[in-house]
């Protein structure tokens, strides 16, 4: 029998427990441990893209790696934390969902209030869904999760390719229309505090200057890189700009981006991840799932 993904956390992290492990390795492992016949390791998904098994070792990574159990190191690796060493140290509590919602990092990925009682009062709700609002709920999870690892992915690039991936994604959105060739990065120590321009016409006239931070977490945009900005707009006689980063900015920035008007559009790591998976840069359509309804006019007709 194919455990669930609950069930595939403790081991998960077992396997971790020695150093550096590769996630494909890992399946590989747990399926002889939970002594898997090959048909059951090879039992697809509806969508016949990816064997169950694998699919649940990959979601109770995932879980873990939500909590803070595990964290990533490269492309398909991960290795065990210090709070993930403390759970398998405590041998009397169950690694599933429940033990992982004491986790501010874990509560936020699932949407879950900090409050016990609003917590219930949600738990209550879930109960009471409808199977299309839960399709949908596992929609929005599935989602957040991939926000979050595609724009630690985005964090890890370099510089140069940064910006031309913020290029190509405002290109997607719709900005420079028609014109060919209408976005370009304009290199690593980019073009007097600009990184990138956007033509909006065939001849250039009207221009959408970029500036792109890639800052890891917690390193946030303040106010002077605002003002540097702006005088950079200035130099250029731009009327438009978009700043982007991969952080947050700082509430004083904020402040000052709305002091000089509506000249300068502010773009933080969630917000870029959220468009980067809505116009599938650096993403993919996985699946398609149809929900399927009673087709009235043909039984009236």
């Amino acid at each position: 029998m194919i455990p669930d993904y609950q069930t595939l956390m403790t081991p998960v992290l077992q396997c971790s427990e020695a150093g550096e492990v590769r996630i494909r390795n890992v399946v590989d492992m747990l399926a002889g441990e939970f002594k898997l016949t090959y048909e059951e390791r090879e039992e697809l998904l509806p969508s016949g893209k990816q064997a169950i098994f694998a699919n649940r070792v990959h979601w109770a990574k995932t879980y873990l790696l939500k909590a803070g159990l595990v964290e990533a190191t490269r492309r398909g690796y991960f290795v065990i934390t210090q709070r993930g060493k403390e759970a398998l140290i405590n041998t009397s509590a169950t690694i599933d969902n429940t033990y992982l919602k004491q986790f501010d990092e874990f509560r936020a990925f699932q949407g879950l209030s900090n409050d016990n009682k609003a917590t219930v009062e949600q738990d209550q709700d879930l109960a009471k869904t409808t199977p299309d609002e839960e399709l949908r709920i596992a929609y929005k999870k599935i989602n957040t999760a991939l926000q979050t690892d595609i724009l630690q992915r985005v964090r890890t690039v370099t510089p140069a390719f940064f910006e031309e991936l913020i290029v190509e994604l405002l290109l997607a959105m719709g900005y420079g229309g028609a014109v060919e060739d209408a976005g370009r990065a304009l290199g690593r120590s980019g073009d007097n505090g600009v990184d990138g321009v956007i033509d909006q016409d065939p001849l250039g006239v009207d221009q959408i200057y970029v500036q792109a931070k890639r800052y890891a977490e917690g390193n946030n945009v303040g106010a002077s890189d605002i003002r540097d900005f702006f005088g950079a707009l200035n130099l250029k006689k731009a009327q438009k700009g978009i700043f982007i980063t991969t952080s947050t900015f700082s509430p004083s920035a904020a402040q000052t981006a709305k002091d000089l008007g509506s000249r300068i559009v502010l773009i933080d790591g969630v917000e870029l991840a959220k468009l980067m998976l809505r116009y599938n840069i650096g993403c993919r359509n996985e699946d398609v799932l149809y929900l399927k309804k009673i087709d009235e006019d043909f039984f009236e007709s």
